[in-house]
């Protein structure tokens, strides 16, 4: 839920037109950017994406060896519990990095020098995530290949089938732990070039369109029971949905469902965000569409109405430019559970 806004939402009445001035002003500057983008190589965290907590346990000990970088260490750490330190799965795997205790009594370590290796402690966990995967990397350092991607394969199937099949094998558990990972790093990792426009934006954008003067429901997720009224999250969940995307329920997990791109860069069917801690992702309140020229369509609260409002307020977090891929590689489960 949106607990700040700027005052002076915009008339749902002028909705159509006044979107369509936008998207095409808009699109038409992003076309010309189609041709000329890559992926920048990461080189940092994205702003927030790590947990103000955890972040410089994540820079430090993710530049552990040159196959590991922060921006990975972050996309394992949330893919095994959510920054969850207290997570405990059936499989009693424990704490922020889901150790199995007879694994952590082998490879973990006392991170934070206080003479304890404690598997619940994120200061020795996070260190110990890091220095298990390097040591794997080790193990398959002259294996052809990209060198990350056969740690991260070692990790999940063992250094042996990596060795075995000269890569990444051909499991279809461990080439999509693979995928998963490399895919929630981009996610974390702070770009440095111009991140690619979406090809599904236009559609999202024309769903939420379409629901500007509906009244906002708290869970509103659309249903012919809900009579059709969403909250925020429930709106941008539903309108890429249209469009072959499927988003998490929660606004602060929508958050990883692809790169970030900075203030200046964002277009038309980003999401942006909205937190009570700019410096923690897990603290995003609120999240809207954006449709350019500084608004968004959101839904804001219980008595407003599915409106445009501006972005910019005290409380603006961050944007993220989701992907097929980055939506599909978020955790579809509660770590611990």
């Amino acid at each position: 839920m949106r607990k700040f806004l700027v005052a002076g939402g915009i008339a749902t009445g002028a909705g159509v037109g006044f979107v369509a001035l936008l998207v095409v002003g808009t699109y038409s500057a992003a076309a010309g950017l189609n041709s000329g983008l890559g992926a920048g190589k990461s080189v940092g965290l994205a702003k927030g994406a790590v947990p103000a907590l955890y972040q410089p346990l994540v820079q430090k000990w993710g530049n552990l060896c040159p196959a590991l970088n922060p921006a990975m260490l972050a996309a394992q750490l949330y893919q095994e519990s959510g920054w969850d330190p207290t997570a405990k799965s059936p499989a009693d795997a424990r704490g922020i990095a889901q150790f199995i205790p007879g694994t952590w009594a082998t490879h973990g370590i006392d991170g934070n020098g206080d003479g304890k290796k404690n598997i619940w402690d994120p200061a020795d966990a996070i260190p110990s995530a890091a220095s298990y995967d390097c040591e794997l990397a080790g193990y398959v350092k002259n294996v052809p290949g990209d060198q990350s991607s056969n740690m991260l394969a070692a990790y999940n199937a063992g250094s042996y089938a990596v060795i075995k099949y000269g890569g990444v094998p051909p499991y279809k558990e461990t080439q999509g732990y693979v995928k998963t990972i490399r895919t929630l790093e981009k996610s974390f990792a702070r770009p440095t070039t111009r991140v690619q426009p979406s090809q599904q934006a236009a559609g999202a954008i024309y769903y939420a369109q379409k629901k500007l003067g509906t009244p906002y429901l708290w869970g509103g997720e659309g249903t012919a029971e809900q009579g059709g009224r969403f909250d925020c999250s429930g709106l941008t969940q539903a309108a890429y949905s249209t469009v072959g995307i499927t988003l998490p329920r929660v606004a602060n997990d929508q958050y990883n469902a692809g790169p970030h791109p900075s203030r200046g860069e964002l277009l038309p069917g980003d999401l942006v965000f909205f937190s009570d801690d700019l410096t923690n992702s897990r603290a995003i309140h609120h999240v809207g569409l954006y449709v350019g020229g500084g608004y968004m369509i959101n839904a804001p609260y219980t008595g407003a109405v599915i409106r445009f409002d501006k972005i910019d307020a005290p409380d603006y977090f961050g944007a993220t430019r989701v992907t097929k891929d980055g939506a599909a590689a978020l955790p579809t489960f509660k770590p611990g559970t």
